[in-house]
């Protein structure tokens, strides 16, 4: 799901103090250490900034900057203004940062590939797990420890490209790389996601490996997955950008305009954002919808992803006008789950609660404990549910009314399918008139 959330602003003196932010961009800096008074204490953006002021012309890029255990994708414009610089930071998404596992990162795979693997810096074979029946007579333990271009020989595009070489050069996501098997000659395409190690610097790859099929043969699944992977892929950083740039437009970055340029500005910014959550969803669709489907227990604290859910949603609940009233969220609950696909669950659930609350009223968070369940309980004002609706809306592409503005009709079916595969559950308790009660159950632990 992508929070919507304004374009963060901060002024910087001659010396690239920070003299001036907004609360939200003065937290952030505040979460890394920094102060008003202070230099910036993100690197992507002090960076950013002192480009700018040498340069003496607005730089714009997006940049990644670590918070907590989020990554925050943005979009930053840093504009010389008299002695200082002016700082604009528009946020394309938030993602769980990357941590090092047993088993490699906790990032998942691209979807829907034969092969998953993991490599290391030197693109050596930390992983490699197989479909069943897409071996291709390969003896998995040999490949360990070996670089990735002893099993594979790499071709370039069609513009003389190699898109994984390029992405280790750039820090980046890769796709659609030709590539022979070495060992029986099979055309495939490698895909993967960059892994930073704990110094910034390239970390290795997650990647998956999908048969190169011709399209008279290839069966529908494998091009859908291979499909969405692309759309993924292709979608995102443009529309990313749009957002921003939009973002940017309406928030007056470059000078007053229009009233009316910037209502207009506003709408393509929401645009974008509705269809990057859809790629969202599409592309969990397809990961969950898959047999071998998987999630992994950490032993999460309930009580922390809930906090935590509800602050990435607190900017969007002031805006509309609605509190988020967080009760007693300090004492620990632990359960069995995955941290990022239990936050993904709460902040769904939080945001439709604000999305369909009038102004002025109240979101409840509570946590529960009974035997060896543990519950997260969202209970909004809304309008409520019909008993006939409560079940129909956890279907896939089902909303209760389809004339308000929101989302697919995926989330509350993606959360639900997360849930279960967690070992727990999610259900609704309604009546219209009397809002609705959303319950996520996970198992104690």
């Amino acid at each position: 799901m992508v929070i919507d959330t304004p374009t963060f602003t901060a002024t910087l003196d001659g010396d690239d103090r920070l003299v001036d932010a907004d609360p939200s961009f003065a937290a952030l800096n505040a979460r890394a250490g920094g102060a008003l008074g202070e230099r910036l204490a993100a690197p992507p953006l002090a960076s950013l900034v002192r480009l700018a002021r040498r340069l003496g012309v607005p730089i714009a890029r997006a940049v990644t900057i670590a918070d907590a255990d989020q990554d925050l994708d943005c979009w930053v414009r840093a504009a010389p203004a008299g002695n200082g610089v002016a700082l604009a930071l528009s946020l394309i998404r938030e993602r769980p940062a990357w941590r090092p596992s047993v088993l490699g990162a906790v990032l998942p795979p691209p979807p829907g590939g034969d092969w998953t693997w993991s490599v290391d810096a030197k693109l050596k074979f930390e992983q490699l797990l197989m479909r069943a029946g897409m071996d291709h007579g390969l003896d998995r333990a040999s490949v360990m420890g070996q670089p990735l271009t002893k099993l594979f020989s790499l071709e370039s595009s069609e513009e003389g490209a190699l898109s994984l070489l390029e992405a280790v050069a750039s820090l980046d996501d890769f796709s659609d790389q030709p590539a022979v098997l070495n060992v029986t000659g099979t055309r495939v395409l490698l895909a993967g996601h960059v892994r930073l190690d704990r110094g910034g610097g390239f970390g290795g790859f997650v990647g998956a490996t999908y048969h190169h099929p011709s399209p008279a043969s290839a069966p529908d699944a494998e091009i859908g997955g291979l499909f969405h992977h692309r759309l993924d892929t292709i979608l995102r950083r443009p529309l990313g950008q749009i957002v921003a740039n939009a973002d940017s437009i309406n928030a007056g970055v470059d000078g007053d305009i229009d009233p009316q340029y910037a209502d207009y500005a506003a709408d393509i910014a929401s645009a974008g954002r509705h269809l990057m959550g859809l790629i969202d969803d599409l592309s969990d669709i397809e990961a969950i919808e898959r047999e071998d489907f998987t999630v992994d227990d950490e032993g999460i604290d309930l009580a922390d992803v809930t906090r935590r859910a509800a602050g990435l949603l607190s900017v969007r609940a002031a805006n509309a006008g609605v509190t988020i009233d967080r009760g007693d969220l300090d004492s620990a609950m632990p359960a069995h789950g995955e941290f990022r696909r239990t936050l993904q669950i709460l902040v769904n659930l939080i945001g439709n609660a604000v999305r369909y609350s009038p102004r002025n009223a109240i979101v409840w968070l509570r946590l529960q404990r009974d035997n060896d369940r543990v519950y997260a309980i969202v209970a909004d004002q809304g309008k409520g549910i019909a008993l006939d609706d409560q079940e129909r809306i956890f279907a896939k592409f089902e909303r209760v009314d389809t004339s308000e503005p929101g989302g697919s009709g995926l989330g509350l079916y993606i959360a639900r399918r997360l849930a279960r595969a967690m070992g727990g559950d999610l259900t609704v308790d309604s009546a219209p008139g009397e809002g609705a009660r959303f319950v996520l159950s996970l198992p104690a632990a």
